[in-house]
């Protein structure tokens, strides 16, 4: 009767044990930067801190950080779901094919992709309208330039990056016609000494206002040093170079997304979605806007903010040709009502009045 009894507990610790496992959900991050980048990588960390915060001991979270863009991070993914993950985020644009092939593999295991726009039965895919948080800047830029010189720091040329670009030229030009943009690719999301000597050559070029689509705080401790240059915090708020160089950031909040995915795989009800939200969803935030911008520009800004956010108003309204002078939106169309293949989703072309070329 003794031995019945040791088995029969033994039985039930199991059972325990297996119905704990059963119950945790397993979530994998695979980061393109560091998690101190203190840009990109840092919000997304959050987004999984977040999760931890919202599921307790009911998640268990693991990430790998500066995987390359390339068939190392299909390995980093392939590892993941052999560890067991049930969900993994790939948060970057560059793993869109080795997500597409990983999944393909684990069909059990739901993936999300960022900034991409390949799906399939267990992919989906989610962004951000970084590109209205660029509308802001840009107002801001256009008013804020002395020299009518901005310098801008580009990643890599895909849509995302271009349709940013767009979004603060134009809103720019709209308040200063004189204005001018010059444009560097880094060809880097997260490369410190790279995306500084990027901020230096703007500088040296007469940029007083660099915006940037890479992650590390770099180039506002150029501009800082520079002197007279004003900044924009990219992805994070980066406040710490606040008032000045930094005067506003673009802020990611993907913590929300990642809470609501989780529990639908948790629930059972995850399907293959595309969700792309901007600043009236919270997806998009406008970091403060310092006191080194004047009043009636900070005004004017939080007016463009709060009429993106309700929809009252789109970052691309028409009439807006493209860089040939050819037609791309008709006066009082928007980007919203364009669906063909030059839409905002594929944009591979800058707008007319940016003095620069797209590379292939």
């Amino acid at each position: 009767m003794k031995l019945k009894s040791i088995l029969a507990s033994a039985a039930l610790a199991m059972t325990a044990a297996t119905g704990t496992l059963a119950e945790t959900t397993k979530v994998g991050f695979v980061y393109v930067g560091p998690v101190g980048d203190g840009g990109w990588t840092y919000e997304h960390d959050k987004g999984r801190e977040a999760v931890v915060a919202a599921f307790g001991d009911k998640v268990e979270t693991m990430y790998v950080e500066s995987v390359p863009e390339g068939p190392d991070a299909e390995r980093v993914m392939t590892d993941m779901a052999l560890k067991g993950a049930d969900l993994i985020f790939t948060t970057s644009f560059g793993y869109m094919d080795q997500t597409i092939n990983v999944a393909a593999k684990f069909p059990n295991v739901k993936f999300e992709h960022a900034t991409g726009y390949k799906q399939s039965d267990n992919v989906s895919i989610y962004s951000a309208r970084f590109y209205e948080g660029r509308a802001v800047q840009g107002h801001i830029a256009g008013h804020m330039t002395k020299s009518n010189i901005v310098g801008y720091i580009g990643s890599f040329p895909i849509p995302e990056v271009i349709r940013g670009i767009n979004a603060a030229y134009i809103h720019a030009k709209a308040v200063n016609p004189d204005v001018q943009f010059k444009i560097i690719w880094a060809y880097t999301w997260f490369d410190p000494t790279k995306e500084a000597d990027a901020a230096k050559v703007l500088i040296e070029q007469g940029a007083d206002v660099v915006l940037q689509h890479t992650d590390s705080t770099a180039p506002q401790a150029a501009a800082q040093a520079a002197g007279n240059v004003i900044t924009f915090g990219q992805a994070s708020d980066m406040a710490a170079y606040g008032p000045k160089p930094r005067v506003s950031s673009i802020i990611d909040n993907w913590g929300p997304y990642y809470i609501a995915r989780t529990q639908a795989v948790m629930d059972g009800t995850w399907a293959s979605t595309s969700t792309w939200d901007g600043i009236g969803a919270g997806m998009v935030g406008i970091g403060e806007i310092t006191s080194a911008v004047p009043a009636d520009v900070k005004a004017s800004a939080e007016a463009l903010r709060d009429s993106l956010a309700d929809g009252s108003y789109h970052a691309f309204t028409g009439p807006l040709n493209k860089q040939d002078g050819s037609v791309w939106l008709k006066a009082g169309e928007t980007a919203a009502d364009y669906a063909g293949p030059e839409g905002l989703a594929e944009m591979g072309f800058y707008l007319e009045g940016i003095d620069s070329e797209v590379p292939n």
